[in-house]
């Protein structure tokens, strides 16, 4: 067996450090890496696990990336897609693609006898993809959008309901205006209940027929406002842009959702900054606890250091078997660190504990994503990290004389 390993064994495994002085400070630095640990898998876990939540959510509802006319504006009211050029089957067809919607919107007023609110009705056919849109109901169902006529069922978002007191089953009135044109009015029954938790989302949108926004936007019947595309990963979304973007046709353009939302893609931004910030933090906590620990160990063990220096031992062996030493001591607290970590994220996850207000973060419970990857790597980058930065103050052992440190007390 390699000798500064057989060593390092034999004193770290000894009985006789269950007394001396260094057990304090050992102990510290256990604490440090389990610490360290546990906040660095927090930190990932629900860092990462808020990324893709809220890139989920709002991928799940306005497609990973919209296709629009160039003759858009900044009005919610779509102008019809141009379909010169536009090649549905090869979009459909492309491997990333998991499904396209057709869709179009028109601004307009919901009204009661007590309140109103202004909402964008968004209206989608046949190919509307309700298993899609299932996880955001929060009651009542969703309507079947054949295209087939006029379908007066509408799905509102929970927020729109509580503000005019609607619940599923009930009426409501919808006025659209048009330019030179009295006010249309429409009645819908609301059958469902949505929540994305996204702010954007929620304060306007309700979902209805497709029929309905072309007979009050005037369109004819084949007529779209948009396409939203969704990918089987939306990771791979920059990668496909240019590929959706060849079968869209001239006279259209492709937007991906983070463009859509410059106000999400800031928030996401800002936890890539915290995740780094924080895991930095904590490896210089982990390394210098670490550093101290072994600095200790060697000026405690300076007898020890010089006898076997006596006995011919050389510097280089010394130190590895005091860098393997308290690697060895730093086990524990990466075990620790990581039973303690994971069972809470666990914890998190399926109970979901931690709530968090949706106006301010776009989601309502601290979401985690528990990635195997990531707790090893985190585990073995503050291992591999401390062995390294340990090697300089371990040249501290090469100033030791083996005459001067037997007699050390």
């Amino acid at each position: 067996m390699n000798f500064p390993v057989f060593f390092s064994k034999k004193i770290a495994f000894s009985k006789d450090n269950k007394n001396n002085l260094s057990k304090v400070i050992v102990y510290i630095g256990r604490i440090s890496v389990a610490l360290g640990i546990i906040v660095s898998l927090i930190t990932v876990a629900t860092g990462l696990g808020s990324k893709k939540a809220i890139e989920n959510r709002i991928s799940n509802f306005s497609g990973d990336i919209t296709v629009k006319s160039t003759r858009s504006n900044n009005s919610y009211n779509s102008s019809v897609l141009d379909k010169k050029g536009l090649n549905l089957k090869a979009l459909k067809s492309l491997d990333e693609v998991a499904g396209v919607q057709s869709y179009a919107t028109v601004s307009g007023i919901l009204r009661t006898e007590k309140n109103f609110s202004g909402v964008i009705l968004k209206g989608v056919g046949k190919d509307f993809d309700k298993e899609r849109f299932q996880s955001f109901m929060v009651a009542g169902s969703i309507p079947n959008y054949n295209e087939d006529g006029y379908n007066n069922e509408i799905i509102l978002s929970e927020k729109t309901a509580n503000d005019l007191d609607l619940k599923p089953k009930d009426s409501i009135v919808a006025i659209f205006s048009k330019e030179e044109q009295k006010p249309i009015y429409r009645k819908f029954v609301v059958t469902g209940i949505y929540k994305t938790d996204i702010k954007l989302v929620d304060d306007l949108y309700m979902i209805g027929d497709i029929n309905h926004v072309r007979k009050i936007q005037g369109l004819q019947p084949e007529d779209i406002g948009g396409m939203d595309i969704f990918l089987k990963d939306n990771a791979n979304m920059t990668r496909e842009y240019p590929e959706i973007e060849k079968y869209i046709g001239y006279k259209n353009y492709a937007e991906r959702v983070i463009d859509r939302y410059p106000q999400i893609l800031d928030w996401i931004n800002i936890f890539n900054q915290n995740i780094s910030l924080i895991i930095t933090i904590m490896l210089l906590v982990v390394v210098i606890n670490i550093v101290m620990v072994l600095l200790i160990l060697i000026i405690e063990r300076t007898n020890s250091i010089g006898l076997l220096k006596t006995f011919g031992a050389t510097n280089g062996q010394i130190r590895a078997i005091f860098i393997n030493y308290t690697l060895m001591i730093m086990v524990p607290g990466l075990i620790i660190g990581n039973v303690v970590g994971v069972g809470l994220l666990l914890i998190q996850k399926y109970f979901g504990i931690i709530k968090l207000d949706p106006k301010n973060y776009f989601i309502s419970t601290v979401p985690v994503d528990l990635n195997p990857v990531h707790i090893i790597s985190i585990s073995l980058g503050i291992l591999i990290t401390s062995a390294i930065v340990m090697i300089i103050p371990s040249y501290l052992i090469s100033k030791i004389s083996p005459v001067k440190s037997i007699k050390y007390d």
